[in-house]
């Protein structure tokens, strides 16, 4: 385990970190933390955020936030899960603008609500597509 992994581990009681590869770990968190993680990782650790990606499970909506410690090339990926009774998050957009665009696809696509998001607007479906439709939601 590295010493940022250490770190996490203790900074963050109760996360799940598993090593996928050399290069690939995955921190699982409460979505209510989830958003501290990312700020620790980025402001504190000099993470680079990569991307995010969202997809419906049977769980809830996972959310992935992967950022990339450029030094060392391991790509941290904090994975939360939103239930699909509530899908709502606190979004990163506050302290990293570079997640604007990417929060604003999964809102439009998934329907997770970025609470504190300053623009959540389509990007990418049709000015008459139903904002009631997510076309990437399982059944819809």
């Amino acid at each position: 385990m590295s010493e940022l992994e250490k770190e996490v581990e203790q900074k963050f009681k109760g996360v799940s970190i598993k090593r996928h590869s050399p290069k690939r770990v995955y921190i699982e968190i409460d979505k209510e933390r989830a958003h501290e993680l990312a700020r620790f990782l980025y402001e504190e650790k000099g993470c680079r955020f990569a991307t995010a990606t969202g997809t419906d499970t049977r769980r809830g909506y996972e959310i992935l936030y992967h950022f990339s410690m450029d030094k060392t090339g391991v790509i941290y990926s904090v994975r939360t899960v939103v239930p699909k009774d509530k899908p709502k998050i606190s979004s990163l957009a506050s302290f990293l603008p570079a997640a604007s665009w990417i929060e604003r696809e999964i809102w439009e696509l998934l329907g997770v609500e970025f609470e504190g998001h300053p623009n959540l607007v389509p990007l990418l479906t049709a000015e008459d597509w139903p904002r009631d439709r997510h076309p990437l939601r399982r059944g819809e």
